[in-house]
């Protein structure tokens, strides 16, 4: 497996929790909720590589690194290798001879040299290597010399769209019933309405909540949210 970039962009490291529940879910294709983001998980689900660029753009939290991590999973899952490359790795960046798909991730945060780094990436692995990449912005708007947005831009492009408050009280459900915690709807809709839609905040919510709700031997309520938050000196996020 040849993950260049991070330790490895498929299994974070597991904290360790007191009851056996499991770890937490691989990035996968299954584990994302597609929401109204359902053409781009459908692209790279059915993607035959190589083929032209794929390009995911969208807010925070809109789940472009996660399909990203899914892609790299079916690909290493089929035999194939991967190249990961994140905007702060260091340069140089070299594509290796024996990887099938390389990942370039937070391409708004592309400095001098990674941007020639990622253009080389793009040039090496024209007609042999797919490139798929995201960043915050589309193609057109990225602070990047001009011809690696054109190179950005020039294949298959999907905005990601946040998921609407159904879909992210569904998701959050989802994991907590996984989990085994029992969340009522006040504390949903306290969670939802209090903090950030976005599935990487309120997933790290849940993991503080899971801790937290275990080492005192408590049911999560809201009561308990806030003792919470006030033991680690946090203010609620308010949504506006």
């Amino acid at each position: 497996m040849a993950i260049r970039g991070c330790t490895d962009p498929m299994y974070p490291t597991m904290k360790q929790i007191p009851l056996a529940i499991g770890p937490d879910p691989l990035p996968t294709f299954d584990t994302y909720i597609a929401g109204a983001n359902a053409a781009a998980l459908e692209h790279l689900r059915t993607l035959e590589m190589p083929a032209a660029p794929v390009y995911l753009w969208g807010s925070r939290g809109s789940g472009k690194t996660h399909l990203l991590r899914a892609l790299a999973h079916e690909c290493q899952q089929a035999g194939h290798r991967v190249g990961w490359f994140d905007a702060m790795d260091a340069v140089p960046w070299t594509l290796r001879a024996d990887w099938s798909l390389v990942i370039i991730d937070r391409c708004e945060a592309l400095d001098e040299a990674s941007q020639q780094a990622a253009f080389a990436l793009f040039v090496d692995a024209i007609g042999t290597v797919q490139v798929a990449a995201a960043g915050s912005l589309p193609p057109v708007d990225l602070p990047l010399r001009e011809d690696l947005r054109s190179r950005l831009g020039w294949g298959h492009v999907f905005a990601l769209q946040p998921l609407s408050e159904t879909e992210s009280r569904a998701a959050l459900r989802r994991e907590a019933d996984r989990r085994g915690i029992f969340l009522s709807d006040d504390v949903m809709s306290h969670l939802l309405t209090r903090f950030s839609r976005d599935l990487g905040t309120l997933m790290r919510l849940l993991d503080r909540v899971d801790d937290y709700s275990l080492s005192r031997a408590r049911a999560v309520t809201v009561p308990l949210l806030r003792a919470m938050l006030d033991e680690e000196g946090l203010a609620e996020e308010v949504r506006r």
